[in-house]
């Protein structure tokens, strides 16, 4: 290995260590939303706090991971644990940054998704604490939707219009006759995000979020009594086959085409 080849391979590691850095501070940022949107505070003004004790975080408290590694997830204040759930919030922001930018490259491709993975990291633990997806949230997929037009391309404006209705539309129509069958914040997530998908990847993100979200349940059921009903949060299961279509959806709903006629038409 000569002296070009590793200066390459450093010059890479020093880009994918900035995005990992720049994408734990993103994160961090989205555990403050995660926090106060709910409580209906303000993200952008104020000082942080300790939760338990009240007592305001000084800068050197509030170094995305390593200040938690640092303090042993204690608070410097009062002692309270720390939960472990911000840094790993934190890192999984900067693996997303350091991966897209590894499969996109530097382009606004790889941002505009980065965005959509933070706002769906939002969403998910949100309504994974309150079973509600504040409709700000649901707006900002929207948003990013029509950014994605031309910084993510792929998806003509009619998939996306179906992609809109194709899934949110039988949601809809299901609440109308089971009122628990669906949260409104999950239809509302499916609307906005189908723009940004297009039908495709919307159809298949739903149905792994459905296959992923059904055995979760199963399990729930099998772990209390027979009989007793249980609610929980869908919107994570929604958030993370939409994630994942992302990258497979296409592929596997073509492949799944083509074995449909192939299965019926030979």
């Amino acid at each position: 290995m000569n002296w070009l080849t590793i200066s390459i391979y450093l010059s890479k590691g020093l880009i994918y260590l900035v995005f990992f850095l720049i994408g734990i501070t993103v994160f961090s940022f989205a555990n403050v939303v995660i926090y106060r949107l709910p409580e209906k505070k303000g993200f952008t003004k104020g000082s942080s706090m300790c939760r338990s004790c009240g007592h305001k975080l000084a800068v050197k408290d509030l170094i995305p991971i390593f200040s938690w590694i640092r303090l042993k997830g204690k608070c410097r204040y009062c002692g309270e644990k720390i939960s472990v759930r911000y840094p790993l919030v934190e890192l999984f922001g900067g693996i997303c940054a350091v991966g897209l930018t590894a499969y996109y490259g530097i382009t606004l491709k790889a941002l505009t998704i980065f965005l959509l993975f933070t706002v769906f990291t939002i969403i998910t633990l949100i309504d994974y604490d309150t079973m509600e997806i504040p409709p700000v949230l649901n707006v900002a997929v929207l948003i990013l939707g029509i950014i994605s037009i031309w910084t993510v391309g792929g998806v003509s404006i009619l998939d996306r219009i179906i992609g809109m209705f194709c899934i949110s539309l039988p949601l809809f129509l299901i609440v109308l006759i089971i009122p628990e069958g669906f949260g409104g914040g999950d239809i509302k997530l499916m609307f906005a995000a189908g723009f940004f998908l297009g039908w495709k990847m919307t159809v298949m993100g739903f149905f792994i979020g459905l296959v992923a979200g059904g055995i979760y349940g199963v399990i729930l059921m099998a772990r209390r009594k027979k009989g007793k009903k249980d609610h929980f949060a869908f919107g994570p299961f929604l958030c993370a086959g939409m994630a994942i279509s992302i990258f497979v959806g296409t592929q596997l709903l073509d492949k799944y085409i083509d074995f449909i006629k192939a299965a019926f038409y030979q």
